[in-house]
């Protein structure tokens, strides 16, 4: 059972529960504090682990260091416009711990880390407890364990919603050394020189190189599967691994991650047939990023089939690719409009187990989950965001989507309702970014 600390029994207030310190749930705390409210957050590492975490520090990015578009003509862009006017932790210790990264958003993972454990641990209505908890708490709380819940939480929430959760495998793009690199072979550029224009590296590949990466690619041996895994092998669309896109046909890759439309390699003048990129993936640059590069193969097939990339040669990786399974609840039979569990209204859930897909979505449903469980202590009747914004289309996709066949899914403009007035507008860069300024408008005032 969750116990209340000294120094909460000192503040004269039981706060509130808030299990998980990830994004969504350092944002969830955050949100709840910052409205004056006691809370306690509780996160299990370095107690327990997970086989993806490799530190026990909060807000841990485990897979990309990139928080995606930060143009508001995108909708994750809009959503973080619309975060940062609520007061967002994230996206704030994002942009101040911020790589080049063209038009993304990308950190440093440990500055970004440090910095949001930083104002998490010195805010003072904010306790932390290093604990696994197992039990849903009695009163108002908040579950944010992420996609990696514990067994035993797991299991006490599948009681509760009785039928098993879903699955899906995410993957882990790998991270090589910067000075292992042939730089010779590389050439800096952006797609379409977006952000300063040389924001990342670029390897290409001429069309017999390619051909010969997708030969060896399909060829190689993959990490077995663990046997609670092969009850469903399904991974999320957004971040199929490398070998199974490949299985798709053999240009598929060619037109996903390894794409060279808006590249010119200037030492030929010409655009390559394939390219691979990479992203910077700390300050000082020691560490770069295979973008979309997540993969299911042993290490050391991935050793052999990646240095077969020009530039990657020699490669040293830092951190090799990786296939996890995720779990999520089937939001639209078990979650209400304000992230409340319909079985037990006293818990609001926040992250990507809510069925959103992303760091920034993630994020985002914690300081939702945040500000209306503020707000009802307040004595308010809060309501979700408008169904017009970013925020309020993760909330449609999470409560109106149908039940059967739920998948996860990151922010799009499908998801937010497009006003009547603005669809008579024909250009869809023009009717976007009349979306993003009324999202933006309306926004706002939830926030009051």
């Amino acid at each position: 059972m969750i116990e209340v600390s000294e120094r909460e029994k000192r503040a004269g207030e039981a706060a509130i529960p808030v299990v998980g310190a990830g994004l969504a749930g350092c944002e969830a705390a955050w949100q709840l504090a910052e409205a004056g409210l006691p809370v306690c957050l509780f996160e299990m590492r370095p107690t327990r682990t997970t086989p993806v975490h490799t530190t026990d520090g909060f807000a841990e990015l485990v897979c990309s260091n990139s928080l995606r578009g930060d143009s508001p003509g995108n909708a994750v862009g809009l959503l973080k416009r619309e975060m940062e006017c609520l007061g967002s932790l994230i996206i704030k210790s994002a942009r101040e711990t911020a790589l080049p990264a063209g038009g993304a958003l990308a950190v440093d993972r440990t500055l970004f880390s440090e910095r949001v454990g930083e104002r998490i641990s010195s805010h003072p209505l904010i306790t932390i407890e290093r604990m696994e908890v197992l039990d849903l708490p009695q009163g108002p709380a908040i579950i944010s364990t992420g996609p990696l819940t514990s067994p035993g939480l797991h299991a006490t929430l599948q009681s509760l919603l009785g039928e098993e959760a879903l699955s899906f495998f995410d993957a882990v793009a790998p991270v090589v050394a910067a000075d292992s690199l042939v730089h010779d072979r590389l050439f800096r550029a952006s797609r379409y020189d977006k952000g300063d224009g040389a924001d990342y590296l670029n390897a290409p590949l001429n069309r017999e190189q390619y051909e010969a990466f997708i030969d060896q690619l399909l060829a190689a041996e993959r990490v077995d599967f663990k046997q609670f895994e092969q009850e469903d092998i399904s991974f999320f669309e957004g971040c199929l691994p490398i070998e199974v896109m490949a299985e798709r046909g053999r240009d598929t890759l060619r037109f996903g991650p390894m794409k060279p439309v808006g590249l010119i390699d200037p030492n030929t003048g010409i655009r390559p047939w394939a390219v691979v990129q990479l992203r910077q993936d700390d300050l000082a640059a020691d560490h770069w990023n295979l973008v979309g590069f997540q993969t299911k193969l042993k290490q050391i097939e991935q050793k052999r089939v990646l240095r077969m990339i020009p530039g990657l040669e020699e490669a040293r990786f830092a951190r090799f690719g990786m296939v996890h399974r995720n779990t999520y609840i089937n939001a639209p039979a078990h979650i209400d409009p304000l992230l409340r569990l319909v079985q037990k209204p006293a818990i609001r859930v926040a992250g990507q187990m809510t069925g959103v897909e992303g760091y920034v979505e993630s994020a985002a449903t914690g300081l939702m989950a945040g500000r209306t469980l503020a707000s009802e202590f307040k004595g308010e009747s809060p309501q979700a965001p408008p169904a017009e914004t970013a925020m309020g289309g993760l909330i449609r996709h999470l409560t109106e989507r149908p039940a059967a066949g739920f998948q996860p899914s990151n922010i799009t403009w499908g998801l937010l309702r497009c006003p009547e007035d603005l669809r008579r507008i024909r250009s869809k860069r023009e009717r976007r970014a009349a979306q993003a300024e009324r999202a933006l408008e309306l926004i706002g005032g939830w926030g009051v």
